[in-house]
Parts: structure tokens; C-alpha cells; sequence
């Protein structure tokens, strides 16, 4: 799609690749919605047997990680929801659609783990003062189980998007009842066979430290989308020299933006000089190609600049540029 002004600059916005990459990613999200619900079912029954089994036994890691998979049931549900979101049309008043909602999901789930944390830390640390009777032999069977079925669950949510937060946060929750099922293990193996009642608080504190780090570094990839950041892995740098070397007609490039809308969807918005001799049109078909095929941006507008950058807004006039 193409709209040209009569002023100093020309406008250009090629959509074709993004609309199609829109239609691929409605096609793959039912099977997403569908392994998040089914990892919220699964979350939600184990949830109520540790419960169930971290009163009978009197084990805090079984407490704790009923608690952590009470938090994962609404982080999975929201992401349920994300997803679901996601797939919504564009409208008069969100013209880029609903993804962001999925990137939303994500940085809440990030800072749920950090309530969970401390909610497990302060028990942790009480019931190293003040240690209770513990039922190794259920605590064990119910932790066991509840191994398993995290196996399971991590290993439906497994191969997403390197860029999808909202599955990313779901599986971080899920890898954190992982890590709280291994360590309930070894703590009723401790208790059954060593009567070390210590370590069901301690193995608590130490999967703590483990989701603390994980959840932070989920905290900081959500917020730099929602910060408009350039994508991971994209210098910004790079693009631009391949901008510049992507057609003969093409003397310049500036102004630069480079952002994330959601997972996988990456744009841009770019001004360029021509040669005097040059084609806007095949310019603009050279620098939707490079940014596709290269760097896998497909939403992309470009402005064509006659000479000199003319945008005094963004103080480049007079060939003043600002990358």
C-alpha cells in the first residue's frame, strides 16, 4: 500500500508482509491457546492435591508449592487470555490490533513471582526457628506426582517464540513448580531417611533464589517492549548500513526506529535520501526486502526525502541528521 503527497516529503507504507504474518499467526494460535489450557487444567489439579497433601504432610515446600501453582493457575489463565487478545482484529482505537496484551501478560507474571518470593522466604524463615512435624512418606508422594505433572506441563509449553513473553512468562511460572516439586523431593527424602526438618524451609529459600532470577530477567524483557525497545539480538547499527547498501538509488538513511509491538511482530519507520537519478518505488521494494529477509521486519514505513532531510521537528534540516 502506497499514499504519495504533494509536500516535501513522500510517505510509503508496505503492509503486504505484515498482513500475512498477521493471518500466520492467527492460524498458530489456536494450537497455543490450547496447550495453555490444557497447562492450566493440569496446574489447577495439582494445585489442590499439594494443598491437600502439604496439610496432611505439614510440609512447607508442598505449602509453598501449592501456593507457587495457585499463582501459575492465574498467570496460565492470563496468558489464556492473552492470547486470546491477541488474535482480536484492529479497531478504530487500537489500529495495531491486541498484541500487546500477550507482552502485558508477561510483566505481570514477571512481578507476581516476586510476591511469591517473599511469601515463601518469610515461611521459609520462620519455620527454620520454629520447625513442625513433618509426614515424609505423604509429602514424598505428593511432591513425586506433582514432579511429574510439572514435567508434563513444561514440556507442553516447550518451543515458543523465542520473542513470546506471554508464553514465556507461563513457562517460567511452570519451571518455578518444577524447581519447588525437585526440591519438596529431596527435602522428604531428608526428612524420611535423615530427619533433617530443616531442610523442607531451606530447599524452599533456595528455589526461591532460583525463581527470583528467572522472573527478573522476564521483568526486564516485558518492560523494554513496553519501553518501545529496539528487539534483543537487533543492532540498530547494522540495519542501517544494510539500509543504506540495499539499492544504488539509496544515498542515505536516518531516523531510524526499530521497536517490538508483540511477539514476533517487529517494525520499523525509516527516512531515506535518493541519488538524483533514483526510484522511489524500487527503493522502497529494496528496503522492505533487506528488513524482511535480514532482520525480520515486515511492518515498515518508509519516508522518501527529496535531497536533504527537511524534517525540522527532529532538527535534521540543512543535512543536520539525527539517527
Amino acid at each position: 500500500m502506497s499514499s504519495t503527497h504533494t509536500h516535501s516529503h513522500d510517505h510509503h507504507h508496505d503492509h503486504a508482509h505484515d498482513h500475512d504474518h498477521a493471518r500466520e499467526n492467527v492460524a498458530g494460535m489456536s494450537g497455543r491457546e490450547r496447550k495453555l489450557a490444557f497447562a492450566f487444567a493440569l496446574t489447577v489439579v495439582m494445585m489442590v492435591a499439594e494443598v491437600v497433601g502439604g496439610l496432611w504432610s505439614g510440609s512447607l515446600a508442598l505449602l509453598a508449592d501449592a501456593g507457587h501453582m495457585m499463582v501459575d493457575s492465574l498467570a496460565l489463565l492470563l496468558a489464556v487470555i492473552g492470547a486470546w487478545m491477541a488474535r482480536r482484529p484492529a479497531d478504530a482505537r487500537r489500529s495495531y490490533g491486541y498484541g500487546r496484551v500477550e507482552v502485558l501478560a508477561g510483566f505481570l507474571n514477571a512481578l507476581t513471582q516476586f510476591a511469591l518470593v517473599g511469601f515463601i522466604a518469610y515461611e521459609a524463615i520462620e519455620r527454620l526457628f520454629t520447625p513442625s512435624p513433618i509426614l515424609s512418606g505423604v509429602m514424598l508422594i505428593v511432591a513425586s506426582v506433582g514432579l511429574v505433572v510439572n514435567l508434563v506441563v513444561l514440556r507442553t509449553l516447550h518451543g515458543h517464540d523465542h520473542d513470546d513473553v506471554n508464553v514465556a512468562g507461563a513457562a517460567l511460572h511452570v519451571l518455578g513448580d518444577l524447581l519447588g516439586s525437585v526440591a519438596a523431593v529431596l527435602a522428604a527424602l531428608a526428612v524420611r531417611w535423615m530427619g533433617w526438618l530443616w531442610a523442607d524451609p531451606v530447599l524452599s529459600l533456595l528455589v526461591s533464589l532460583l525463581i527470583l532470577n528467572s522472573a527478573w530477567r522476564l521483568l526486564r524483557r516485558s518492560a523494554h517492549i513496553l519501553l518501545e525497545g529496539v528487539p534483543e539480538g537487533l543492532d540498530t547499527g547494522e540495519v542501517e548500513s544494510a539500509l543504506r547498501a540495499a539499492d544504488a538509488s539509496i544515498s542515505d538513511v536516518h531516523h531510524l526506529h526499530v521497536w517490538q509491538l508483540a511477539s514476533g511482530s517487529r517494525m520499523a519507520t525509516v527516512h531515506a535520501e535518493l541519488h538524483e537519478e533514483g526510484d522511489s518505488a524500487v527503493a522502497i521494494l529494496a528496503i522492505n526486502r533487506v528488513l524482511a529477509e535480514r532482520f525480520g521486519i515486515r511492518h515498515v514505513t518508509v519516508q522518501i526525502d527529496p535531497g536533504h532531510c527537511l524534517d525540522h521537528a527532529h532538527g535534521c534540516a540543512g543535512g543536520n541528521r539525527s539517527h
